[in-house]
């Protein structure tokens, strides 16, 4: 759709994070100039879109600095919390949300949509959750009119809390959890439904000063969205067993020793999930008509990475607004599930065309460079054990085109710079092998890079005790392509 008001200029806060990130291309797609508040600028020079948009650094703690960092803004986005950042965030959090509404009345600023957390007011929230809910209070208590949408867990590759559900399914085939686990109700909710409500309340007026509830279709306990992702995940089912005795506290230890969160992240998210956070009186879906995405599908789109190569590396396209709950270059270190890779860089004298003319002929007759032997037997084992082996082949000694087999290898990607394959052999996970060449002044430079997404403890152990095998297989095969592509330039 267009903006009628492209004119408009849009703050938005939390530009660095995982909502900001996925929100501004689809603001920007819409029509509306957006200005990105940060602390650190510098955090934004990879982002695509930087060049499409304004860049103010401030502290929204210093009230003169979000002062100027708003003014001539016409609508402000506030998707900012202190979960990670500081133990005593509640009060960090306050203060900032009280800063920001002064800032707003000083420039008349016409609406500030907040992303806060679903729970009954009156409940026993967890430390988290009141938190969000008190910024949404103070937010609300100024002249500038608000737009509050509550979610409860966000289903996306890069959201806390779904890593923290990807990190333990994938990891633990059995699990000892709080009797909670059991009983609390949750209403998870796509990143993509997240997304499409938090632009379609951007000036609208029949969203100014209203608290919205956001979540899918699916009601659940937290054991059944562990099962739930096992199925879509392709994991046996795991064996959940409740104990009265596991605390909060307790609890995110056990969640800190599998998941790559930060301590006091996850002890913020294990609080938060001892209360039911399902949709309350005030539906969004009163008020904007659209039907969101079950469970099921919405991991199924963020695992889809892992099927249709939607990882975030060098050879993926920053081109386009991706899928919300794919992995983008902007989430932290801990999303995105856990990628094993080896990753080794050599340079050679050869030009960057002579050398892709000798890595677009790997497999078939070629063979891998290196190694040939135990590929052969790599690929006759595979064949035992149902896999398509090493009899495909390729369609053309020289020649590759996306989708072509390379033997137990499928083409993903090829340009006149890189090579990508997606290995076809049965492994417990997910693995790529792929070749980017950059030119220098004399020759170039050529990475090699293996990517494995491992499923569950099987496919970890898998990598770990193939570790020494790749490492001098991948440094032997780079070493050989280069050579090889050395000797034509010399022939």
């Amino acid at each position: 759709m267009t903006n009628d008001n492209g004119t408009e200029l849009i703050a938005v806060t939390g530009a660095t994070g995982y909502v900001g990130g996925r929100l501004i291309p689809r603001l920007l797609k819409t029509g509306y100039r957006v200005r990105c508040i940060v602390r650190n600028s510098k955090a934004l020079d990879d982002r695509p879109w930087r060049s499409q948009v304004e860049v103010f650094t401030c502290d929204l703690n210093i009230e003169d600095q979000v002062i100027e960092a708003l003014r001539g803004v016409d609508r402000a986005y506030y998707l900012v919390h202190s979960m990670a950042v500081s133990s005593n965030f509640e009060d960090l959090e306050a203060s900032m949300a009280k800063t920001f509404i002064a800032a707003t009345e000083v420039n008349q600023i016409k609406q500030i949509i907040y992303l806060g957390g679903l729970g009954e007011e009156k409940g026993n929230l967890s430390r988290h959750l009141t938190s969000r809910q008190k910024v949404g209070e103070i937010l609300a208590s100024g002249i500038t009119p608000v737009t509050e949408l509550r979610a409860a867990i966000i289903i996306g590759s890069g959201s806390a809390s779904f890593e923290m559900l990807r990190s333990l399914v994938e990891i633990l085939p059995v699990m000892i959890v709080p009797k909670w686990v059991t009983k609390t109700r949750c209403q998870p909710v796509a990143i993509s439904d997240v997304l499409f409500y938090l632009v379609s309340v951007l000036g609208s007026e029949k969203s100014l000063g209203k608290v919205f509830d956001v979540g899918g279709p699916d009601v659940l306990t937290y054991k059944e969205m562990m099962h739930t992702y096992a199925e879509v995940a392709g994991l046996k089912k795991r064996i959940i067993v409740p104990v009265p005795v596991l605390t909060p506290r307790l609890s995110s230890h056990w969640v800190n020793l599998t998941s790559p969160l930060p301590i006091r992240l996850a002890r913020a998210l294990i609080d938060s999930l001892t209360s039911d956070v399902v949709i309350g009186s005030n539906p969004i879906s009163a008020a904007f008509d659209h039907e969101p995405d079950n469970l099921h599908n919405s991991i199924g789109r963020a695992l889809t990475r892992v099927q249709d190569l939607q990882i975030p590396t060098r050879w993926s396209d920053p081109g386009k607004v991706q899928i919300a709950e794919l992995p983008e270059l902007s989430d932290p270190d801990w999303s995105g599930g856990r990628v094993l890779f080896d990753s080794r860089k050599q340079n050679s004298t050869a030009s960057s065309d002579q050398v892709m003319s000798t890595i677009r002929t790997i497999g078939g007759d070629t063979g891998w460079f290196t190694f040939n032997r135990l590929w052969a037997v790599r690929g006759f084992i595979d064949k035992m054990v149902g896999g398509v082996g090493l009899r495909r082949g390729r369609r053309h000694p020289t020649e590759l085109r996306v989708g072509d087999p390379v033997d137990f290898f499928t083409v993903v990607k090829v340009d006149s710079n890189s090579l990508l394959l997606r290995a076809e052999m049965l492994i417990p996970g997910h693995a790529w092998l792929g070749w980017s060449v950059t030119d220098l002044e004399k020759g170039c430079l050529v990475e090699q890079r293996a990517q494995f997404v491992p499923r569950g403890v099987i496919g970890r152990l898998y990598w770990f005790a193939l570790l020494i095998p790749h490492s001098l297989i991948f440094r032997s095969m780079l070493s050989k392509i280069i050579a090889g592509a050395e000797i034509d330039l010399n022939s």
